[in-house]
């Protein structure tokens, strides 16, 4: 499974992909998290240009902070676009707790689970995690 990482929580996502290999989940699932730049996204893309990215691609967008205001607006795009084949958009609660160990580990087990339980979270929207 395939996540695109919004371009602003790169560094958290490197930690979580790191716990998710610690526990063997890559090879298991065949995850792999995707940046901006090696996807050929412009870091101002906006929020509708990278839900439909995702979307296209058949990824996961994992984000922290996408916007809930105005037409281009992640909420706005999900609401006018988001079918029950969409992939759904996680997104970290709070981004600067993933150093805590506590956190980190309930983030990674939340998406360990959606990820084996993808088909009943596809057309879900958006998913907040831990």
């Amino acid at each position: 499974m395939n996540f695109l990482v919004d371009y602003n929580i790169e560094g958290q996502a490197l930690v979580l992909l790191g716990n998710i290999a610690k526990e063997g989940w890559i090879e298991l699932l065949g995850i792999r998290f995707v940046t901006f730049k090696e996807n050929g996204l412009p870091i101002d893309s906006s929020d509708r240009v990278v839900w439909r990215e995702a979307q296209a691609n058949q990824m996961i967008l994992l984000t922290a902070n996408r916007s809930m205001k105005g037409f281009d607006s992640l909420e706005e795009v999900i609401r006018e676009e988001n079918t029950l084949a969409s992939f759904p958009v996680i997104t970290i609660g709070n981004g600067n707790r993933i150093d805590e160990h506590i956190y980190r580990k309930k983030c990674v087990d939340r998406i360990i689970e959606i990820v084996l339980d993808l088909e009943n979270y596809m057309g879900t929207a958006r998913l907040f995690i831990p």
